[in-house]
């Protein structure tokens, strides 16, 4: 990847820098929570995951104020550098992001062929009546754990353990978070609006999630036209930290076979 914009951003980094991009895009735990995913892809793309602007201790600006805000920032710097056949990689608010560049890309004659395909891993962002996001703000550590992990027990890092630095990017994280996704954590117009995406698409799902059910998976996949839908067993919201090997096991036929560039694209 040449881009200026991730370049000069705190990154993970992996594979070689000549190879398909995948554009890695974390949640609201930040960076470390999507590394084994830029292991993984590294082996066979180079997959790259910036930080967001406001994560991890990292600058906002003013103009990014909504996660389209986010979205607009990254497309336009994968346009300016040339990039071509992007995969997209979302977890969380990261699927979020991915959806809304998505659909942006598929409104701008500019932005053909600079996405590939899109990877979702339970993904925040869109309303689905009858299954609600869980108020994220309003649950403590043992709470979230319960919530985001299969096995809660494994997910749950008590405050007390934590030092004073990591709970100050602990807060600091959650500020952005509300700032750019608002305490829904979704537009209630986008899922309307995800019929527009005409590239392939993948929704990986943790059996377990109780931040956003199977549920709403399920539906979120339906809006997108040829979403394929796999569930991964014993796991929560973070599959590929809970269940890596059954959450490869989804995504590596998706990227052998499904993840093509599309004719005429």
């Amino acid at each position: 990847m040449t881009n200026t914009l991730l370049d000069d951003r705190p990154a993970l980094r992996s594979g070689d820098p000549a190879a398909r991009t995948a554009l890695v895009l974390h949640g609201g735990g930040g960076p470390a929570t999507v590394a084994p995913i830029v292991e993984h892809l590294g082996s066979t793309m180079h997959a790259v995951a910036p930080t967001h602007p406001g994560w991890d201790g990292t600058p906002r600006p003013d103009t990014i104020a909504s996660v389209a805000d986010l979205a607009s920032v990254y497309l336009d710097a994968l346009v300016r550098d040339g990039d071509h056949d992007v995969v997209l990689v979302g977890s969380s608010i990261g699927g979020w992001i991915a959806l809304e560049m998505a659909v942006q890309a598929a409104a701008d004659d500019r932005m053909s062929g600079v996405l590939g395909a899109v990877f979702l891993i339970d993904s925040v962002g869109v309303v689905v009546a009858g299954e609600p996001i869980a108020d994220f703000f309003a649950l403590d550590a043992r709470g979230l754990a319960e919530a985001a992990w299969h096995d809660p027990e494994r997910g749950y890092r008590d405050p007390a353990a934590m030092t004073d630095e990591q709970r100050a990017v602990q807060r600091s994280n959650g500020a952005t978070m509300a700032a750019v996704a608002g305490a829904g954590m979704s537009d209630a117009a986008l899922l309307g609006r995800l019929g527009s995406i005409s590239v392939p698409t993948l929704v990986v799902w943790g059996a377990s999630d109780r931040i956003v059910t199977p549920a709403y998976g399920r539906a979120l996949a339906a809006a997108v036209p040829g979403a394929v839908f796999a569930e991964v067993p014993k796991a929560g919201h973070l599959p590929h930290l809970e269940a890596p090997s059954a959450t490869w096991a989804a995504i590596d036929p998706f990227l052998a076979t499904g993840a093509v560039v599309r004719s005429g694209r």
